[in-house]
């Protein structure tokens, strides 16, 4: 597999694999997002903004996408700023599955953390992926909580921390 390259600020494209990961997930029947979550006008928030959306390709063509945010005040409320790089919504093509894409772009992020002076890549996934749950642990993670929103759903939240 050649370089991982990872662009900002692409959010239709970034969306458009989001959807494709989604569609692959919803026809092998696992519980996976829903595409009226997937587009700008839900995606694209002060706290994801536009450049926060990346789009990582290999030889030129798209892998994976994922949105990097600096702030999640919805499952980190206590969080201080610059604290923490948020990853959310990462897709991985199902082409390029099973190849490393997952620690590729952990290391991009830690790289980012690191330029920015931030201790720890965090995230959340259902408490109920099992699987998904498995993969960010494999990928160095660290289980710190299970957090409840006020629409009900239950999320596993994990942690990473940055060291150079």
């Amino acid at each position: 597999m050649g370089r991982l390259e990872i662009k900002n600020g692409d959010v239709y494209t970034a969306i458009s694999i989001m959807k494709e990961v989604a569609d692959w997930g919803r026809s092998r029947g696992f519980d996976v997002w829903l595409d009226e979550w997937l587009t700008p006008e839900e995606l694209v928030t002060e706290e994801a903004k536009e450049e926060y959306f990346c789009v990582g390709s290999i030889d030129g063509e798209h892998a994976c996408s994922f949105i990097l945010q600096w702030r999640d005040s919805l499952w980190w409320p206590d969080a201080k700023d610059n604290e923490a790089a948020y990853l959310h919504k990462f897709c991985v093509r199902r082409k390029f599955a099973h190849q490393g894409m997952t620690k590729q772009v952990i290391a991009y992020i830690k790289n980012v953390c690191i330029e920015r002076g931030v201790k720890y890549i965090r995230l959340d996934t259902g408490n109920n992926k099992e699987v998904v749950k498995q993969i960010y642990m494999d990928a160095g993670f660290k289980h710190i909580k299970t957090a409840e929103s006020d629409k009900g759903r239950t999320m596993a939240l994990f942690e990473m921390e940055v060291t150079a």
